[in-house]
């Protein structure tokens, strides 16, 4: 090591004396060959995510997995990282990611006989502010029904754990056992031991230089050692990965940032203490601090103004032969945050600071990674753009080599899916985001959060210039889309809350107006893909569990996995013999799409698929006088004998074309009208100018998420997903499990229905105040929790809350009681027979039989 001492660094920080130290990694021994020019799974990355990949994978049984790395393993983050491992995650997936890294790094020194340097002195985080103890108590429910350990903690108890804290501002704690910190460095050399002893071959340094994918799908990876043919390649190139990801074609939408922490020399107090300091983090102060040795670790994250980005790297990629360097230290940039540690942990004030490690790390716009397979390109997978490798890497290793194996993914992670991106995610829109998610690493995570950076993205709809200055826009994939519209009288604007805000009283203005006249909204970021050719019916048979619909014909469908789980749901309509429309969510556009191409592609179907997403605009017109409004705008007849419920047909309306479905996720009478984006702003001033009589107005999404609970209808990604199937999400009218075609999943269904549902989906009515379920909160019973949450709001009709929850079968009777954990307090719910509103269509089905039903 060579100490450099910092003058100028040294007078800034008064009290601090500040010493740089560069550092030399230890040694490897290079193993600069290809040893094979075959191989069923390349990994092009050896930093701790790419080497924990080639464990799990060879660990599981796959033979031949090569690993290939430029320089030496650990060189890019993972040498410099901080190395802080946590159960915690605000998201509920990446729980599950958390957790079985944290278990594999407890055992993997056992297993590799490789030390790991892992210290488990748990973690407590600091709230400061009475909101802050709000969005503690927020993410106690979202954590109560997954097994890990969580604890919302008084003062005193933080104090007793961390001695050395002023106690001036603590409100409460957020306490992890079991987190803590490991040496990454020694991490990847114990997962690159056990790779090697399951047979798994890590070569370097042996350069990627280009990548041809073959039209057998597979893939010849060049290197100057000669050729290696793969079956599948997995770039986990780091802040290389762009530079890989431009030899297929692909502008990974990743920018390097730069983190700094410093370490400090032995600290006498710190030195005293019998047991190791649990990890704080301080969220008002924006930083991390830990016990490194006799002295203290600590490492901020500044504002949004004072981050740096590696921008050049993205415009010039990244500089040859870098890998174990570290960039120039500014303590300038995080002196506030230095100010802060200091103030909350007063030993710092006496301390000298010996070490600045400032590194790149990778980010993605919105700070999580990029992982599994990519839209477009067959057999490329992605695990890039980790802000955090080292809690990653452990559970990333094992989700990926399940996914490859199995041919599915484990459970539910769409968050992580590569393809929430798109064409529209620029280098430019990338660098806003990726400052902001740097910057607010720390801020309060509020339901419904909304994020401001890089909008609008060029991915708008038709209507965005007319309607963005009348209502609160929310982001959806790229696209803005209306959340709720303002009124005179309203507080306008985003004004987030962990009780009822703002928006509160608009949203139930704006459901009376689709149960009561008539409503229009904004569908357009639904994903939409047309589907023809001659296997058509045939491939649509066996992708959806449903029938195909006749021509002129809409239904609900749903993909299924090979283990019965469910991957989506669309509106699949038969515009033409053999030729389909497919409606997609607009956040599962390309997830969809990329699920349909490997369909096609391994059953050799002989089909046309074209994605018209971005140059089709949707309107949704709901409501009682719909059918009124529409029909002065047509010829054609819109009568309930002549366009039935779930029938679609190609109208003209005021001289716009447009294919009409008739179908609305409100559950009120109602069309979605789908037609060129350029047509988008005719057909909206069309539509409005004939609603005038009927009082039409405007409405979004959060009121038709309120409509669409008391119609009891399901969500996807909330209700349904990867880690639930169709028969306990109550999805069994559109599963015809006795239909010819052998659909994907059909089997594994009939065995799940045979050994009986262990759960269920149940609607519940909920006794609150000011506050609402939302989803994934804690249920309780008998003083224990039972299940969870899916999706929640206020009925506006009976004037409480809703939710749909899980919960074990012997629980899901109508009639039952139980509890629903908000804000730290368990409030009474019911399981309720659903829906609670009648559907329109069912209510004329009723009136027509001489009933009279109550809506």
């Amino acid at each position: 090591m060579i100490g450099v001492v910092n003058r100028r660094d040294a007078q800034m920080c008064n009290c601090l004396f500040v010493t740089v130290i560069l550092f030399f990694p230890r040694k490897q021994t290079p193993s600069p060959s290809l040893g094979k020019d075959r191989a069923d799974t390349v990994i092009i990355g050896g930093g701790c995510v790419g080497v924990s990949l080639a464990y799990h994978l060879a660990k599981a049984g796959l033979k031949d997995v090569v690993l290939l790395e430029k320089s030496e393993l650990t060189a890019g983050s993972t040498w410099h990282a901080a190395g802080l491992t946590t159960y915690f995650h605000p998201g509920i997936n990446l729980k599950k990611i958390h957790s079985y890294s944290i278990k594999l790094y407890e055992k993997l020194e056992e297993e590799t006989g490789q030390a790991v340097g892992f210290h488990q002195p748990g973690s407590i985080r600091i709230a400061s502010t009475p909101t802050r103890v709000d969005e503690f108590k927020y993410q106690m429910t979202r954590a109560g029904w997954h097994p890990t350990e969580q604890y919302l903690i008084t003062p005193e108890k933080v104090q007793e754990l961390f001695p050395l804290l002023n106690m001036d501002t603590v409100l409460a704690g957020l306490y992890n056992p079991g987190d803590g910190h490991i040496d990454p460095y020694s991490l990847t050399m114990a997962l690159a031991a056990g790779a090697r002893k399951y047979g798994a071959q890590l070569n370097y340094p042996v350069q990627v230089t280009n990548l041809n994918c073959r039209s057998d799908g597979t893939w010849e990876v060049e290197t100057p050692l000669g050729i290696i043919r793969a079956k599948r390649i997995v770039n986990t190139a780091g802040f290389w990965a762009r530079d890989i990801g431009k030899m297929v074609g692909l502008q990974h939408p990743l920018i390097p940032v730069h983190h700094q922490y410093v370490v400090t020399s032995t600290i006498p107090e710190v030195k005293a203490l019998k047991t190791e300091l649990p990890v704080i983090r301080d969220l008002e102060g924006s930083y991390y601090l830990r016990q490194e040795r006799d002295g203290l670790l600590f490492g901020p994250y500044e504002s949004e103004e004072k981050m740096k980005l590696q921008d050049s790297w993205v415009t010039n990629g990244v500089p040859p032969g870098f890998g174990k360097e570290l960039f120039e230290s500014d303590l300038d940039r995080i002196m506030e945050h230095i100010e802060a540690a200091m103030e909350m942990v007063p030993v710092l004030k006496k301390a000298d600071i010996v070490n600045t490690i400032a590194g790149p790390i990778t980010y993605s716009p919105d700070i999580l990674p990029m992982v599994g397979p990519h839209q477009g390109i067959r057999n490329y997978w992605v695990a890039i753009g980790f802000g955090y490798g080292i809690i990653h890497a452990g559970g990333i290793g094992k989700y990926l080599s399940d996914w490859i194996l199995e041919g599915e993914p484990p459970f539910d992670l769409i968050e992580l899916d590569p393809n929430r991106y798109g064409k529209w995610t620029t280098t430019e829109y990338t660098a806003a985001k990726a400052r902001e998610s740097y910057g607010f690493n720390n801020i309060v995570g509020y339901p419904k959060e909304e994020r401001f950076a890089g909008r609008p993205t060029e991915r708008t709809s038709g209507l965005y210039d007319l309607l963005k200055s009348k209502c609160s826009m929310g982001f959806h994939a790229g696209w803005e889309q209306p959340h709720w519209f303002y009124k005179p009288g309203d507080e306008t604007g985003y004004k987030p809350s962990f009780r009822r805000t703002n928006w509160f009283d608009p949203v139930g203005r704006e459901y009376k107006q689709v149960m009561e006249k008539v409503g229009v909204i904004d569908l357009s970021p639904f994903g939409k893909f047309k589907v023809k050719g001659t296997d058509s019916v045939k491939l649509l048979d066996h992708l959806f569990a449903n029938v195909v619909p006749k021509v002129g014909s809409t239904n609900i469908s749903h993909m299924l996995t090979p283990r019965g789980k469910v991957y989506a749901e669309l509106t699949v309509s038969q515009l033409y013999p053999r030729e389909f429309m497919l409606v997609t969510g607009s956040g599962s556009e390309l997830h969809d799409l990329r699920w349909i191409e490997d369909k096609v592609i391994r059953g050799g179907y002989k089909v046309e698929i074209e994605n018209m997403t971005d140059e089709m605009g949707v309107l949704g017109v709901a409501g009682p006088y719909a059918r009124q409004v529409l029909q002065k705008l047509t010829n054609e007849d819109l009568s309930d004998d002549s366009f039935k419920f779930l029938q679609s047909r190609h109208l003209k309306l005021s001289d716009i074309t447009v294919t009409a479905i008739r179908i609305s996720y409100t559950g009120e009478l109602g069309w979605e009208l789908y037609h060129r984006k350029e047509d988008s702003v005719a057909l909206y001033g069309a539509i409005m100018e004939a609603g005038q009589k009927e009082g039409i107005d405007n409405f979004g999404t959060y009121a038709l998420n309120a409509l669409r609970l008391e119609k009891g209808f399901r969500a996807w990604g909330a209700e349904m997903n990867c880690d639930t199937n169709p028969l306990e999400a109550g999805l069994e009218y559109f599963v015809k499990i006795n239909k010819p075609a052998d659909f994907t999943g059909k089997q594994a269904l009939k065995q799940i229905k045979e050994n009986g549902l262990k759960r269920r989906l149940v609607y519940l009515i909920l006794e609150t105040d000011n506050v609402d379920p939302e989803g994934n909160e804690s249920v309780w019973h008998n003083g224990k929790v039972i299940g969870n949450t899916t999706s929640g709001s206020f009925s506006y009709s009976v004037q409480q809350s809703l939710a749909f929850a899980y919960v074990p079968t012997e629980l899901s009777k109508v009639g039952q009681k139980l509890e629903v954990e908000l804000l730290g307090k368990n409030y009474p719910a019911t399981v309720t027979q659903e829906p609670l509103v009648l559907t329109e269509p069912t209510r004329m089905r009723l009136q027509r039989k001489g009933e009279s039903p109550q809506i």
